[in-house]
């Protein structure tokens, strides 16, 4: 009889077979089943490993700093023992009481002028040289800078220097004259105020210098820098301001006034407010030309009108037109009171002129800007109006 062959051999080989490839035919079965090519598979994968990894560094380097900057922070505290003072600004910044002691002139800057009066003309020039280490207004560390000059108590007549850009030391090297008896000199104070010129919103005063011209001595020319003070608030009635556009078009001889909004007006009324509108006048020859007006706004002192005006002007009359802008208070019972004015035109100065000036370098674009308003009398005077002839007995009924 044939002995039979052992069955051990047969039975173990195919169960080490199935233990070495269970785990490899599991994973590619999962991986068959995601419907992406290996390659991006593995993309994803070591993308993922990637990110863990950029994670777990980003906290381990959060940790170190945090801790070297508390660190540094204890190493920083600052023993007081030895500080004197009775105040918290002294503890903070030694001396500081001493500073508020000072005059603030030396931190609104200083301003050079000359001053020179011919007595058989009674003309008075007054010439505005130069500026250094003006306050800064703007928030880039510099300022827009320019000079307004007047006389007071007649305050007759205001001239502006141009304009300087992002500068604390201008040099403007612009005279002005004034016709003024010896007699009246004696009793008026010249003013020279320095402004930070501002576009689209109220302008800044700096500082200024007011000069009693009594206490000069006439023999010589003066030419002097002299700090400049705080504006003093007496004496110096704000009118309010305004805010207008101008548009030219060459072409067509077009010009194009929008009055948008006034700010700040002067109340008239008892009520501590104004019925205010605006008057847009055309001045050609001395003469009046043109007006328009706007709506009249109640009780307000800060009217917004955006109304459009437009008027028919040729290339040549623009360069001798003269436009008044002027703010008026409506009343039904009584006469109408004007508020305050401003020209502009190729015969302005400051703020008026530079206006101006881009309008005509700038063709049928609109140029807005804010404006303070001036008295009647001072603007009045200035453009000397040619005024006709009046009748009393034209519109009398008998």
């Amino acid at each position: 009889m044939t002995p039979k062959p052992p069955r051990l051999k047969p039975t173990n080989t195919p169960h080490r077979t199935n233990t070495t490839t269970a785990a490899p035919g599991f994973l590619s079965s999962i991986l068959d089943k995601i419907p992406l090519p290996r390659w991006a598979i593995y993309t994803i994968f070591a993308a993922i490993i990637l990110l863990m990894l950029i994670c777990v560094v980003c906290c381990c380097v959060k940790c170190c700093c945090k801790g070297k900057k508390k660190k540094k922070k204890m190493d920083q505290t600052i023993n007081m023992e030895g500080m004197t003072g009775s105040t918290t600004t002294a503890l903070v910044q030694p001396g500081a009481e001493d500073a508020e002691g000072r005059s603030a002139n030396q931190q609104r800057g200083k301003l050079e002028y000359s001053l020179e009066f011919n007595a058989p003309k009674s003309e008075l020039t007054v010439g505005i040289k130069e500026a250094a280490d003006l306050k800064a207004m703007d928030l880039g560390g510099t300022s827009d800078p320019y000079v307004k000059v007047y006389i007071l108590p007649s305050k007759s007549k205001t001239f502006e220097t141009k304009v300087f850009r992002k500068t604390l030391n201008p040099v403007f090297n612009e005279i002005f004259k004034y016709q003024i008896p010896q007699k009246d000199l004696v009793e008026s104070t010249l003013v020279m105020q320095v402004y930070d010129f501002n576009r689209f919103s109220k302008h800044d005063i700096i500082g200024e210098i007011r000069l009693d011209l009594s206490t000069v001595d006439w023999n010589h020319v003066i030419e002097e820098w002299r700090d400049l003070s705080e504006a003093s608030k007496h004496g110096q009635e704000h009118l309010g301001d305004i805010c207008f556009s101008l548009r030219y078009v060459p072409t067509n001889g077009k010009l194009t006034v929008i009055i948008l909004e006034a700010k700040n007006l002067k109340p008239m009324d008892q009520g501590g407010s104004s019925d205010p509108y605006v008057k847009v006048q055309l001045i050609l020859d001395r003469k009046k030309w043109k007006k328009k007006r706007t709506s009249v706004k109640k009780q307000t002192v800060n009217p917004y009108f955006n109304e459009s005006f437009t008027f028919d002007v040729s290339f040549e009359q623009i360069q001798k037109v003269q436009l008044v802008i002027s703010v008026w208070d409506h009343d039904k019972i009584s006469r109408n009171d004007a508020i305050g004015k401003i020209y502009l035109g190729c015969s302005a100065t400051g703020n008026q002129l530079r206006h101006w000036a881009d309008m005509l370098s700038n063709p049928r674009k609109p140029v807005a800007q804010w404006h303070t308003l001036l008295s009647s009398e001072q603007v009045d005077t200035t453009l000397a109006l040619k005024h006709p002839l009046k009748f009393p007995l034209r519109n009398k009924v008998f």
